[in-house]
């Protein structure tokens, strides 16, 4: 399935007042754990936004997420302040966190901390 130009739009409307709610009104939501938005999809008929974080500095990354979800629908009336106007409704909010970035950081340290013996030079000779 597709995603229409709108659904595009729509989206990238979302992820960005989001980041900005984040960073600016939600510090009594969030206190001081950076959460950038990696990606936000949005459902054909606009109503429903499933939103993915991506946390740094924060130890407890279940309880964030919680407390996220418990406060979802005050995140949502923030987000109807700063778009209301430009759409018909505010889509429901679902959040989901994106280990991505913590994933590839793993991957890279253990390529990095591989232990590979250089390969042993063979003379032109021997052929």
């Amino acid at each position: 399935m597709s995603v229409s130009q709108r659904q595009l739009k729509f989206s990238r409307l979302i992820q960005e007042e989001l980041s900005q709610i984040f960073q600016r009104e939600g510090k009594n939501v969030i206190g001081n754990a950076f959460v950038t938005i990696t990606r936000v999809d949005i459902s054909p008929d606009l109503k429903v936004s499933k939103a993915y974080l991506s946390l740094l500095a924060h130890p407890d990354k279940d309880g964030f997420m919680d407390t996220i979800n418990d406060r979802k629908s005050e995140i949502r009336k923030f987000l109807g302040n700063r778009i209301g106007k430009q759409v018909r409704a505010i889509p429901e909010l679902i959040f989901y966190l994106d280990e991505g970035a913590e994933y590839a950081g793993k991957i890279d340290n253990l390529l990095k901390n591989l232990d590979i013996p250089p390969e042993e030079e063979q003379d032109e000779d021997e052929d």
